[in-house]
């Protein structure tokens, strides 16, 4: 039989999947993080995603059955490593470009961070892709830079600094919102290294 009634739920459920385009997957997922963004994870739902995206609330619990899963798909859309490729051939440099890079993007990423901070608390799921997404590719890629930095002898292997660079670098894109109001933007990210990151390692 090739009627639908002699599938299986996991084979209807792949056809029902089907009927979305990666790009009409993709508007989904990118109205969901810019209301996150703008009105934070508790505010956004299921039903107000339907109606900014023109779908049926059917068709996204069908595909994601519940907001953390949706959520969650989101963010591994858009995984993406800002750090790769920065490699000017010096640590001190290579910091200060990895600040830039930093800097450009913190006022989207850092405020999708701080709007998910209580969500990715509460839902084990959400905090992984989270982790996937935003900040494990990016911590590895800046280990990269440092060990880098190390093979060229720039920065003795083993020095105690290098441990905390990603959590300085981390801390600040996350902190400065909320001590000052304002993002950590490439300019001061910049400063932040040369008066912080490169003398805590030895270099200017």
């Amino acid at each position: 039989m090739t009627s639908q009634a002699a599938d299986g739920p996991e084979t209807v459920a792949a056809s029902r999947r089907s009927k979305l385009t990666r790009e009409r997957e993709q508007e989904f997922f990118d109205a969901v993080l810019d209301q996150i963004r703008e009105c934070g994870y508790d505010a956004v739902t299921m039903e107000g995603i339907a109606a900014s995206t023109r779908c049926s609330k059917s068709t996204l619990y069908r595909q994601w059955k519940t907001k953390p899963q949706f959520v969650a798909a989101a963010l591994r859309s858009h995984r993406r490593v800002h750090f790769a490729g920065v490699d000017t051939g010096s640590l001190a440099e290579d910091l200060r470009q990895a600040a830039r890079v930093a800097g450009e993007w913190s006022a989207k990423d850092a405020g999708l961070l701080q709007a998910l901070g209580h969500a990715v608390m509460q839902d084990r799921e959400l905090a992984q892709a989270l982790r996937e997404a935003l900040i494990d590719p990016e911590i590895a890629a800046l280990r990269e830079i440092l060990d880098r930095g190390v093979a060229r002898g720039e920065v003795p292997a083993g020095h105690p600094a290098l441990e905390f660079v990603p959590v300085q670098v981390f801390g600040v894109l996350r902190v400065r919102p909320v001590l000052e109001g304002e993002c950590a933007d490439p300019d001061y990210l910049v400063r932040f290294v040369e008066a912080a990151v490169l003398p805590a390692l030895g270099l200017t």
